[in-house]
């Protein structure tokens, strides 16, 4: 999912940039002092998941576990996923700090998004329907941020399209992966530390 640099135009670059230090001083607002460590792990978690990534024009495909960031953090997810990228920018050159607002939106944002949406499935007090938001949340995460992907190389040029396209299709099988991941990680967190899902 990380656009490389000299792709996106200036308006887009910017946009990102305003849309996601929007995102991460709301996250960093609602951040609680406890909430620190677990913050620390998920952008840890991130930052090796995404290491392994294939590139895919000005993008790249690889796991994003923003599903699984969403549903624990909330609006903390964007700053644990603003550092994780920043890492991988500066240490491997993956993304860029010219696109880390962009790049940090469209992995961010889904999370939240699925955040919302997972609280829905989690009102229903269902293990089935627990289970389904689970594995919907991981898959919608990757899928909106695929979405956003395309929609950044979009804003950038209409020769981007097909570029854009392929990134959501290539995306496919990573969304059902992160949905799996995500179903069996917030299952297990369920039984050793059910704590972490009363104040969600």
């Amino acid at each position: 999912m990380h656009i490389s640099e000299g792709v996106l135009s200036a308006p887009v670059l910017i946009g990102g940039g305003i849309l996601t230090a929007t995102g991460v001083y709301l996250g960093l607002k609602n951040l609680k002092n406890e909430q620190i460590p677990l913050v620390a792990l998920i952008s840890a978690a991130f930052f090796v998941a995404s290491l392994i990534h294939v590139p895919l024009g000005p993008s790249s495909v690889h796991l994003i576990l923003n599903g699984l960031a969403g549903i624990l953090l909330g609006w903390a997810a964007f700053p644990a996923l603003l550092i994780g990228l920043f890492l991988q920018a500066i240490l491997f050159q993956f993304g860029g700090l010219t696109t880390l607002g962009v790049n940090t939106f469209n992995m961010a944002f889904p999370a939240i998004m699925v955040f919302y949406i997972f609280k829905i499935f989690q009102k229903s007090g269902n293990k089935k329907i627990l289970c389904i938001g689970e594995f919907t949340a991981g898959f919608l995460s990757v899928f909106f941020s695929a979405i956003l992907v395309g929609v950044s190389l979009f804003l950038t040029g209409s020769s981007f399209l097909q570029v854009a396209e392929l990134t959501i299709a290539a995306h496919i099988p990573v969304m059902i992966i992160e949905g799996f991941i995500t179903l069996v990680v917030i299952e297990f967190l369920r039984k050793v530390k059910p704590e972490i899902f009363k104040k969600l």
